[in-house]
Order: C-alpha cells, then structure tokens, then sequence
C-alpha cells in the first residue's frame, strides 16, 4: 500500500496542477476579491500638487512672524490662481492646492483674524512645511503600487481608482460545481427519516468557496450511490473549471467516486492525505478541469475545502500566496499529545488564546459552527499545557478567510 501524502506534499501537486483562468478586464467596482493579473501602476501622481493637510492659511515662512493680508481662498477642488506676494496669506482648507509662492500652512488654531488683517496667535509650525502634503506623497505617476498576485479588497480598490484606474486586469472566475453524493441523503430537511441525514455540505461548500473567493456555483444532488447516476451528474458538470465532489470517496462497497470518475475520463492524481479529518481526500483531472473529491462527513469536507479547494480556487485567480496562512497563540488549556497523522482539531481563538472544542467527532456540526479556528496538532505531538503556544488556521465562519 502506498504511503499517505503529507499535507504539503498533497497541496504542492494540487497546486502544479492549476492553470490560470483567461485573463480579462473589468470595471474596479467588479473586482472586489479578486487577483490582480498584472501589476498595478500608478498613471497619475497623487496628490498631483502640493494641497494642505490642515484648515488655515497659506503664505510665506519667509514673512513669519507676520502679520499678513488675507487676499483670498484656496479650497478644495478650487484652486488660487494668484501668486501669494510677501506679506500675502490664503485661506485654506484641507485637501485644497497650495497656491504659487506659498511653502507654510499656518493652522486655523493659530491665526488671529480681524477683516483681511491676520496676526500670529499661536505657534507657527515646526518645521515650517509640517502642514503641506507634498506632490507625489502618497505616489507618483509611474509607480508600481501592488504586485501581480495581490488580492484586491476595498482599500486597494479604492487605490485602483486613485491611481487613475477605470478598469483593472484580473483572472476570469472560476466555474465550480458541487456534487453531493449518497443514499442516506435527504434533499428536504423538512423531510428527513430516521436513516437519512439532511444534505448539508452541498450548501456548506458551495458558501465556503463563494465567501473566500468571487466564483460562479452550482449544486448537483443528492445524487445516488449508483454509477449511473453519479456519471449524469459528470456529464452536468463538463462545462466547469472545478468539479467537487462530496462523500464516495473511501473504500467502502457504495464509495462509487473513483469508478465514476474513471467512466467519465478523468485520471486520478493522488488520493488519501495523512491528515486528521480528511484522510480520503482525492484530486482528479479530466483536461482542463479538475476535480476535488472530499469525504460526506461534513467536517471532514469542511476541513478539506479548507486545505484543497479554496487554495485551488485562488490558485486559478492568479493569487500570489494561495494557501492558507496560520497563526500562532497561546492555549487557553492543556491538549492531550497528538495521534500518528497530521491532526486539526475545531477551536476557537478570541484574539489571545486558543481553547478546543469537547466534541471532535468528524460529523459534529456544531462543533464545527461553534469553531472560528483549525488548531494544528502536528504527527506524534507531545501533550501540551495551558500557555504552550501552538499553530491555527482562522476559518471564519463569517468571518474573513
């Protein structure tokens, strides 16, 4: 019998085996969540001139300690079009251009005012530029801003946009289609008997990819444990770029994945990790679409999408870092010492320390919605004591992946 993968091993050829999608150019406010597909530079330079930081007057450090006369207004949109002469201030507002001849701001704060006469009445500023953004600040026109690969939230959407950007370049999303598979699933949770179990992971999945990365889901089934019916929903699904697939992954007479999916073409790549949930985990490929097989039990699924699928996704996106990243913490109590595989126990992590959850069985729902984190018991790993700091993967759960 062939060794087990390790977790690295299994993620690196998971991984050799993405191609990333086409590329195409969509507005900025499309782009939340996705990989930029080339670099983002800066076609203008921000601020394009020198503005002030503070609500006051512009005028001449030359001329402090004044007094001055005010001879006009720069506001924010609305520039001076004048040269401010020697004993000259503008009125300033936050934002607005420095106007010709001026290098000081001289805050609200500190100006006394009396008609168009101003007098110092406070502290001038330190050095005397301290209130004056400088042109090119922030960045300058030419300007490699972010990297290809990174991942564009809202405040680097907003940069986008700043930098001139109306469009941006990013991977076209992924086509996922969720297969979930076995007999003892109900389709009506409303309706489900004794020896059946609601059809959970189908829904799990399909939001689990959807909240970590911009794709486009489908769901198939329950679909039977029967060839037949396994090699339709195959067939529904050759129009995407991943196919999922849920339960039927083991060994077991009615694990009917791995047949299925030599009926339908596809070649299997490796299948089983030395990990803990999540042993029967599978990757397949038919072409160009791959296929991620993981075990019916729903935390066994959960914690395998974690590991395969959403750093799958990511990689067809263009993600520069697209695995997963840990953590390190203190535990809120001790753990009892590690088993022979790659373990991840449901915990939580409320920002300090780290506590496990009582129940680890791998179809334990609420255990697994009651976690936010994936705590990482390596091979063999001595028991641990309250206050040994140990790795954590952040699940979210609603929260940020």
């Amino acid at each position: 019998m062939a060794a087990l993968l390790s977790l690295a091993e299994a993620q690196a050829r998971l991984l050799a085996l993405a191609e990333l999608l086409p590329i195409e150019r969509v507005p900025v406010d499309e782009a939340l969540g996705r990989y930029l597909a080339e670099p983002l530079v800066a076609k203008r330079t921000q601020p394009a001139g020198d503005v002030s930081a503070m609500d006051g007057y512009a005028m001449r450090a030359a001329d402090l300690p004044g007094p001055w006369t005010v001879v006009g207004e720069s506001a924010a949109g609305h520039p001076y079009a004048g040269l401010v002469a020697p004993g000259e201030a503008i009125r300033i507002s936050t934002g607005a251009l420095m106007p010709a001849g001026a290098d000081m701001v001289l805050m609200q704060e500190d100006a006394g005012r009396e008609g168009d006469r101003l007098t110092l009445a406070g502290t001038p500023p330190s050095p005397s530029g301290k209130h004056v953004r400088r042109c090119g600040n922030d960045f300058s026109q030419g300007k490699e801003l972010l990297a290809q690969g990174s991942r564009l939230g809202p405040a680097q959407l907003a940069l986008a946009i700043g930098a001139g950007h109306s469009h941006i370049a990013v991977r076209r999303k992924p086509r996922l289609v969720v297969i979930d598979s076995g007999d003892e699933l109900a389709a009506d949770p409303c309706a489900c008997a004794r020896h059946q179990v609601p059809a959970s992971n189908g829904v799990m999945l399909a939001a689990l990819a959807s909240a970590a990365v911009p794709c486009k889901v489908e769901r198939i089934g329950p679909v039977a444990d029967c060839l037949d019916a396994l090699g339709v929903a195959l067939v529904r699904a050759e129009h995407c770029d991943v196919v999922v697939t849920s339960g039927g992954a083991s060994v077991g007479d009615h694990d009917l994945i791995r047949p299925a999916l030599a009926s339908w073409g596809a070649a299997i790549d490796f299948w089983k990790v030395a990990i803990k949930p999540g042993k029967p985990v599978m990757i397949a490929r038919r072409g160009h679409q791959l296929v991620v097989g993981l075990p019916g039990n729903p935390v066994s699924s959960h914690v395998t999408a974690y590991f395969f699928l959403l750093p799958l996704l990511r990689a067809l996106l263009g993600a520069a870092q697209p695995l997963p990243e840990a953590i390190e913490a203190e535990l809120a109590e001790p753990l009892a010492a590690g088993g022979p595989r790659l373990e991840f126990l449901r915990g939580h992590w409320d920002g300090a320390r780290l506590s496990s959850r009582l129940n680890q069985d791998s179809g334990a729902l609420a255990t697994l919605a009651a976690s936010n984190v994936l705590i990482e018991r390596a091979p063999d790993a001595p028991a641990s004591m309250a206050g040994d700091r140990v790795r954590a993967y952040p699940i979210g759960n609603g929260g940020v992946f």
